[in-house]
């Protein structure tokens, strides 16, 4: 068996890899645009032995997985994090990232992560490439608002009706303000459509997936979000407490606590952006439309702050989401079976 520690770049990599039965020992540079990593696999493969590649989860891979997929190899992807704890010397090289990732190898210490499906990468896209259509949008329908309030018109919503986007294409600007308008109108038509259309796609995606349509039962929740979540948690399996989910979604607050003083800071942002965003506005959805929820998030908005209070809102909602997953509950059994203390008509005392 070949075991091979790859530190991996864009242009490049540096690998270090031994033949556990020969016990021969090799160190290598090889460059990506000139095919040489490539040439290099493909004749390990033709050696018909055994080969397993371990590398930090690091992004502009996907050719190489690939190869290796193509290849047979079996391929591990390791917390960089994780790996990072485990360096002891403070001398950072190249050459000293691939002999670790090889030792950690060898001595069956790699922490390997779990790896998406190609079917559940390439439907991340599609949610990725409609939210940042919308974030274009917003951009687009943001400048087109300065536009109107420099000319005295200030109407918020309004301005995207009929008569609102009537009176913006009749306000007298000068030459290059009106160029810009102009632009921007027409950007704002090419977009609305393709939009919907992204819309409409993910809808179609959700349903094709039980999980999602049991998540979208809850109040707030819509396929983008019941959606996203199934394709970046992946399986509830994988978390043994529901704790476990704000912390990888990046929802809990950093911690630098010594010698009994608590010291928290902002959140730590960690894992999908994407996720964490549409778990806060789903948040912000489910406090207009149900009662109880919106108790919560006031009273969280009145004892610290409304920034605070979305965000722990959407913990919350990430917690209650994976229990729904895992236990295969509709919202409504969810409410049925979960906790009501506190709540009149549940206590065991005389009525």
């Amino acid at each position: 068996m070949i075991i091979i520690g790859v530190d991996y770049h864009p242009s490049d990599q540096y690998i270090a890899f031994v033949d556990t039965e020969t016990g021969e020992y090799e160190e290598r540079q090889l460059n990506h645009s000139a095919g040489e990593a490539e040439k290099f696999y493909r004749e390990l493969a033709t050696r018909e032995v055994r080969v397993r590649v371990g590398m930090e989860a690091t992004g502009y891979s996907r050719w190489f997985e690939r190869l290796l997929a193509e290849l047979g190899m079996e391929l591990w992807i390791g917390d960089a994090a994780e790996i990072k704890a485990k360096r002891v010397r403070k001398q950072k090289t190249d050459w000293e990232d691939a002999r670790l990732l090889l030792r950690l190898l060898r001595e069956n210490n790699f922490p390997r992560i779990w790896i998406p499906s190609a079917e559940n990468r390439d439907l991340r896209q599609l949610l990725w490439h409609r939210h940042r259509m919308v974030q274009m949008r917003t951009r687009i329908m943001n400048q087109l608002q300065a536009l109107a309030m420099n000319e005295g018109q200030r109407r918020k919503k309004k301005l995207w009706s009929a008569p609102g986007r009537a009176l913006l294409e009749k306000l007298a600007l000068g030459s290059w303000a009106s160029r810009r308008r102009k632009d921007l109108l027409e950007l704002l038509d090419r977009m609305n459509p393709t939009i919907e259309e992204l819309t409409r796609a993910v809808e179609q995606e959700a349903k094709k997936w039980p999980e999602a349509l049991r998540l979208m039962t809850h109040p707030g929740v819509g396929p983008l979000t019941a959606l996203a979540f199934v394709l970046i948690i992946g399986t509830p399996q994988r978390f043994r407490r529901g704790q476990q989910i704000g912390s990888y979604v990046g929802l809990i607050p950093e911690e630098n606590s010594s010698a009994g003083h608590q010291r928290l800071g902002h959140i730590t942002k960690q894992g999908s952006s994407l996720l964490r965003f549409l778990l806060v506005e789903a948040a912000q959805a489910a406090a207009r439309c149900d009662v109880n929820w919106r108790r919560r998030y006031v009273r969280l908005a009145v004892r610290r702050q409304r920034n605070i209070a979305k965000v722990a809102m959407a913990r919350r909602l990430s917690v209650r989401l994976y229990w729904m997953w895992r236990n295969g509950w509709e919202y409504a059994q969810w409410v049925k079976f979960s906790s009501h203390a506190g709540q009149l008509g549940t206590g065991q005392g005389a009525k």
